[in-house]
């Protein structure tokens, strides 16, 4: 099996009392990760939201109800909490009056049922968010030499479990994960008036990752108005498919100060949406050099996550010239900006806008042949 980085800090909190929820996409392990941390002596109650009877138990919920549910049950394990109407409650309810009744909560949808379970276990819980596999949890699993073989492979197909563990079938469990979980779930749990709009918008940030992107521009592409495609940008984002970075600017006249990037979690999903499985080696060097952007800003934001780094800032810089950092990592005040190339060639320096502002900045340019120690 493989090892999630986020285990032992789940541990951590378990032990110190705290309830404890995993947020993430459908079909990243979430379940599998709750399993095999519960210990297999302990008395749980497992309640699944994606089960209609269970939906239909918490639509009143009340102390003594809950009280003949826990029973004398000591672990809860709540799954897809946020298909659970006033799960909330419910939760507030076992945290306040079973002490001892430890929690797991996981979810797949950062909306109003999610809101309702952080609002109701304040300050009582630890969150962790949990992504497809990442590169270091699969170099800990075989190697990091192993793993480095395999990026090209990972540039197209990604890091989904199945697909990680399904080799030779992997467009097939691609088309599954888009079809069943991407837009399925996402237009059912959302209301979405116009589907075929949402997957048009999909489609044309899977074509623009790596380039700043306008809700004005989206919307002529797709047919739709602006205020829609921000919608449809913060259903994707809290569905985890899609994440931002906004720029980052220090009130310099050239800085572009209000746009953003949008890149996909997972690059097999990115992909897929477009119907492009090709190999690497069939890859404009344009479309490999922003596929290889995506990736290694996406695995870099999952390091740093799992590794709880809770205050690091992510961003890019830019200027109206069109001078560029790709990636800006702010910690404790300490500003560090990353260029991201596949290709090794010549060294690449920061520009020289972005050192005459930022003097105090470290800069490293990424590359194949120094990812291990970006992601480790």
């Amino acid at each position: 099996m493989i090892k999630r980085a986020i285990a032992e800090r789940i541990n951590n909190a378990l032990a110190k009392k705290k309830a404890v929820t995993i947020m993430g996409p459908r079909q990243v392990g979430k379940s599998t990760l709750a399993d095999s941390i519960i210990p297999k002596d302990e008395r749980i109650l497992e309640i699944n939201g994606d089960n209609t009877d269970v939906r239909n138990m918490f639509v009143d919920v009340d102390e003594a109800k809950i009280k003949t549910l826990i029973g004398n049950n000591n672990f809860l394990f709540v799954d897809e909490a946020q298909k659970i109407q006033n799960v909330g409650n419910m939760l507030k309810i076992v945290a306040d009056k079973f002490k001892d009744v430890k929690i797991i909560v996981t979810g797949s949808s950062a909306f109003k049922q999610t809101e309702a379970v952080n609002e109701s276990l304040t300050g009582r819980k630890r969150e962790f968010k949990l992504y497809p596999f990442s590169f270091k949890e699969m170099s800990d699993y075989t190697s990091v030499l192993e793993e480095s073989r395999m990026i090209d492979h990972r540039l197209i197909y990604g890091y989904y479990p199945e697909v990680v563990t399904s080799p030779g079938d992997e467009k097939e469990v691609i088309k599954e994960l888009i079809d069943s979980y991407l837009y399925k779930d996402v237009l059912e749990e959302n209301n979405i008036a116009k589907p075929d709009k949402l997957v048009k918008l999909v489609q044309a940030l899977a074509f623009q990752i790596g380039s700043t992107v306008s809700a004005t521009e989206l919307a002529g592409l797709v047919g739709i108005d602006s205020k829609t495609v921000e919608r449809y940008i913060e259903i994707l984002e809290k569905s985890y498919i899609i994440f931002t970075l906004p720029s980052y600017a220090k009130n310099q006249r050239n800085e572009l100060k209000f746009a953003r990037k949008l890149y996909f979690w997972d690059m097999g999903i990115r992909n897929g949406v477009i119907g492009n499985m090709a190999p690497v080696s069939l890859r404009s060097p344009e479309e490999l050099g922003h596929m290889w952007e995506n990736f290694v800003i996406a695995e870099r934001l999952k390091r740093n996550e799992y590794a709880g780094r809770t205050f690091v800032q992510h961003y890019f810089w830019r200027t109206q010239q069109k001078k560029e950092v790709d990636l800006i990592e702010i910690e404790d005040g300490l500003i560090t900006g990353y260029e991201i190339k596949w290709k090794e060639g010549k060294r690449v320096g920061a520009p020289a806008s972005f050192t005459a502002t930022y003097s105090d900045a470290h800069f490293e340019c990424i590359t194949p042949k120094n990812l291990m120690r970006f992601l480790m």
